[in-house]
């Protein structure tokens, strides 16, 4: 399992995901551009000291990324967490090679990312609310993910 953001733009927040995924074991893809310098002070507050202990894989591009995917032996499904989607996180069944893409706070993933996904996932909200934060999200979804495979660290 690994989590996948694309053009991060928030510093925080990429940092707190990214902190999510070193303690769960879980691998990280940025697919750049990003809105700020991956060293940047606010990304390392968040993720405090963890984020040496994170698998990272920084991509220039969306490009770049999908030739990474298409270069492994097993590249994985890639679900998108989006608010467009029809199918409800918790009743998608994840498999242990899945990417799990969260797109900019500040837009998404553009129809390009979205055409090219496997699957594409919401969280239920109530009436009138648009979004959560990208970070909150991912951490439902990757918890649920975990779960399904019976594979939080002892």
């Amino acid at each position: 399992m690994r989590m996948a953001l694309y053009q991060p733009d928030i510093p925080g927040n990429a940092g707190a995901m990214m902190r999510t995924a070193a303690c769960l074991g879980v691998g990280v893809d940025i697919i750049g551009p990003c809105g700020f310098v991956l060293s940047d002070k606010q990304m390392r507050r968040a993720g405090m000291d963890y984020l040496d202990r994170l698998d990272l894989t920084d991509h220039a591009s969306w490009q770049s990324f999908q030739d990474s995917r298409a270069a492994a032996a097993n590249g994985g499904r890639l679900v998108v967490l989006t608010t467009k989607a029809e199918t409800d996180y918790a009743q998608f069944s994840f498999l242990p090679d899945d990417i799990l893409l969260a797109g900019r706070e500040s837009a998404g993933v553009p129809d390009d990312v979205h055409a090219a996904a496997d699957a594409r996932l919401r969280i239920p909200m109530a009436p009138g609310m648009r979004s959560l934060n990208v970070a909150a999200a991912m951490s439902m979804v990757l918890g649920e993910a975990l779960r399904q495979m019976d594979d939080f660290p002892a």
